[in-house]
């Protein structure tokens, strides 16, 4: 697929949740024309006031686009998105490449693109680092693997709706890098909420606190991220909600298990995750283990 201007193409999304929303807002901000699905009524409307074309299906969505994005919340709905548009994909349709950003395991990466690819339509696996609020300005990493032939041909997409995005080789290795940034956040985030109490508990200003180890070498992006809601003990809305970052702990640890690598601090962080599920937080930010230790 020749490359093109942004002005002459057309991206569909498949998913217009917070992610494929916000992927959606910054590529009509470079001109492109983005067409886009999502099973949830009130989320389309609303994604629709931002100047997408809302379709009435995927096929539909995708079937005059050169880029297909999805951004999907579970295995089984990549699994069925892939099934309608490879069922609906003719052999007379124009060469078309999807690109998967969401986290999900590799096996059903692997058996998404098997499909696609003998139905005539290349596959990328590029999960992003980045929350939700980062993903509306821009300030994701976009983690691609795959054909890099393919790769180059989405580089003006990846360039509208990510600050930086990295070719990592065979596919596969996106996800592989994705669940190791994963392993980083979930360790910086509890190291952040353990910091941020030890200083309340101390007497110190957790404000000042924030302000200060965010200018000195003790910092990290997570602590930058997630520090300010924990000094107001605030988690709503959510950047990444603790019931969706379950999912994403075990495909870490299953992962890891694969590889036959013990991770320990990543386990010491898992109990604190669960609990505060377990005690009703599903739907807060993943900051909101704080609450966890400041109550114990």
């Amino acid at each position: 697929m020749a490359q093109e201007s942004s002005s002459d193409q057309s991206v569909a999304i498949l998913g217009l949740g917070i992610m494929g929303s916000a992927f959606a807002r910054n590529l009509i901000a470079r001109d492109f024309t983005v067409h886009g699905f999502d099973p949830d009524h009130e989320t389309a409307s609303s994604a629709a006031k931002s100047g997408i074309l809302i379709a009435k299906s995927a096929v539909e969505a995708a079937q005059d686009c050169d880029v297909i994005l999805t951004s999907l919340p579970s295995e089984s709905a990549l699994s069925s998105t892939v099934d309608l548009l490879v069922k609906n994909q003719s052999p007379t349709d124009k060469q078309r490449i999807l690109v998967e950003l969401s986290t999900l395991s590799l096996d059903c990466k692997k058996d998404a693109c098997d499909q696609l690819v003998a139905a005539g339509i290349e596959m990328l696996d590029c999960p992003v680092s980045g929350t939700g609020a980062q993903a509306q300005t821009k300030d994701i990493v976009l983690y691609a693997s795959g054909d890099e032939i393919a790769f180059a041909d989405c580089q003006t997409v990846f360039d509208a709706i990510a600050r930086e995005s990295f070719y990592l080789g065979a596919l596969g290795n996106g996800t592989r890098m994705k669940f190791i940034a994963n392993l980083l956040v979930a360790i910086h985030n509890v190291a952040t909420a353990e910091a941020i109490n030890l200083a309340r508990q101390s007497g110190l200003d957790p404000q000042r606190v924030y302000d200060v180890i965010s200018s000195g070498a003790g910092t990290s992006r997570i602590f930058e991220l997630r520090g300010p809601m924990m000094v107001r003990d605030s988690y709503d809305p959510a950047t990444m909600k603790l019931d969706v970052w379950q999912k994403d702990m075990s495909l870490i640890q299953h992962f890891a298990k694969e590889v036959g690598v013990t991770t320990p601090l990543f386990e010491a962080t898992r109990p604190l995750y669960e609990q505060a599920n377990a005690l009703g937080m599903g739907e807060l930010d993943t900051a909101a283990v704080f609450k966890i230790l400041a109550e114990t």
